[in-house]
């Protein structure tokens, strides 16, 4: 069903279809409450898939969404994944609680370049065991891994339970690229679904990285607004022909 959805998008996209797969968001060290407004704002406008703030912002996110379709997210270990496994549980259990319906968690990079991959392996299991049913999305902040270490992080997050496989926080630099997505497609195939965040600047590249395997989008807000611009501009109000 993916796949068919997918070949569809790629071909004719509107833009119900397009706001469907941005997860829409505000989780900069710098995201204030006014732009926590504004990620709420444009998410209710267009109907996003979802939108996200850091962790102090996510009640208030919460209720300026209520009564909305639009999912809010929780952000885990942001940015460094550096954090204990405790520490991950209590997050993810506290952010679950609030209400959000999904949960976005950064993967220890740290042990993962250590080597120490049943460690992250371990993480991972233990917060999606933590949170049930709720999809988990687990973040290779690809900016700070080899191609080798992407396959190896993206094996780990499928087989730990993870419904998502996430490029980036959009803290790093210089952020996901074509070669991530298409990478990550070829390990995880139809096993998990990949978010792409981190670099998406431009409507073009987030329709190339959705060719290539990508359903959903993390962006920023302010960025999110400029891309639904060009949609507007270029479709007339109506639909986009998305060649393959």
């Amino acid at each position: 069903m993916h796949s068919k959805q997918h070949l569809e998008l790629g071909n004719i996209m509107t833009l119900h279809q397009l706001a469907s797969m941005i997860d829409v968001s505000a989780v900069r060290a710098d995201s204030s409450e006014n732009d926590v407004r504004a990620v709420a704002e444009l998410a209710k406008e267009y109907s996003c898939a979802a939108a996200f703030a850091l962790p102090a912002f996510t009640q208030e996110l919460i209720e300026m969404l209520r009564g909305t379709p639009v999912i809010v997210g929780g952000t885990v270990g942001f940015p460094s994944g550096g954090e204990t496994i405790a520490m991950k549980i209590a997050q993810a259990k506290e952010l679950v609680d609030l209400g959000c319906g999904e949960i976005d968690m950064v993967q220890n990079i740290g042990k993962l370049l250590s080597g120490h991959f049943e460690q992250v392996e371990a993480e991972i299991v233990a917060v999606k065991r933590a949170i049930g049913t709720i999809p988990l999305k687990v973040i290779l902040e690809c900016s700070h891994l080899t191609l080798e270490l992407i396959v190896t992080a993206s094996t780990i997050a499928v087989r730990a339970g993870a419904s998502w496989v996430k490029t980036g926080t959009g803290w790093a630099s210089p952020g996901t690229t074509t070669e991530h997505i298409r990478l990550i497609k070829q390990t995880v195939g139809e096993t998990a679904k990949i978010k792409a965040a981190g670099g998406i600047r431009d409507f073009d590249t987030l329709i190339e990285m959705h060719r290539l395997g990508a359903e959903r989008f993390g962006i920023g807000y302010k960025t999110a607004k400029d891309i639904f611009k060009v949609f507007l501009q270029r479709s007339n109000g109506g639909s986009i022909l998305c060649n393959d």
